[in-house]
């Protein structure tokens, strides 16, 4: 199984809703994390860079449409609006603020679970990659729709960090990206410890691709010194 989960933020105030999305994300594959209120929630969208947000709009310290707001400042994520709230109003409004889709509580479980998936393959789809897709680059392969990555058909175990670099510069292969760009698309702000911890996930990820061929020090992506990376084309693997 690889650990390169789809990452849920669920940014609900009722506890035992917020359990019962958690369980039901994780026992169908998905790496769920929670926050009770907006504060809480914007904090650990930050933190976390989820892939999607199942957000309440009845927050106790505002509304949730302030999230979907601050949210949209900076990232495309995928956001799921799960409300009590019913009126057209309501639902016109969060989604012409950004949010990706609407579900009014009470919800089926196969129905959040269909728009969760939906709305992921909707984002894969706006970022270029097709349903389906798979990169393949000498001996190395990846699965987009299943975040799964292969080296001379052995899957490598990424933490979803390192999948998320590695995925990101394989959709811009040969290209240099600089260290900002990349930071700000894996983890959504830049910091002082950034370019640092980019180099340290970096380091591993090469480690556990290994070299492409035995005793060979070349490796599929290379270090533009002081600028950023670069994965290498076809054309430039012998």
């Amino acid at each position: 199984m690889s650990n390169n989960k789809y990452k849920v933020l669920i940014i609900e105030d009722d506890a035992n809703i917020c359990s019962f999305i958690k369980t039901i994300l994780e026992a169908n594959g998905y790496q769920a994390i929670a926050a009770g209120n907006c504060a809480q929630g914007k904090m650990m969208f930050t933190s976390y860079v989820p892939d999607l947000i199942i957000l309440d709009l009845g927050l106790p310290d505002c509304d949730g449409t302030e999230v979907i707001r601050f949210v949209r400042e900076s990232s495309s994520t995928a956001i799921v609006v799960l409300s009590a709230r019913s009126d057209e109003y309501d639902k016109v409004q969060a989604l012409d603020m950004g949010a990706n889709d609407y579900i009014t509580k009470p919800f089926g479980t196969e129905e959040l679970l269909a728009r969760v998936r939906v709305a992921l393959r909707n984002r894969r789809q706006e970022s270029g990659i097709a349903p389906g897709t798979r990169f393949t680059l000498a001996d190395l392969e990846i699965n987009y729709d299943k975040r799964q990555v292969f080296v001379k058909g052995e899957e490598v175990k990424l933490t979803q960090t390192e999948y998320n670099i590695l995925a990101y510069l394989s959709e811009h292969v040969g290209k240099i990206m600089t260290y900002a760009v990349i930071i700000r698309s894996v983890w959504g702000v830049m910091d002082s410890g950034s370019i640092k911890k980019l180099q340290v996930n970096m380091a591993s990820i090469r480690k556990k691709l290994g070299s492409r061929i035995d005793n060979d020090n070349t490796h599929y992506i290379i270090n533009e010194l002081g600028v950023g990376y670069r994965m290498l084309e076809e054309s430039e693997i012998e």
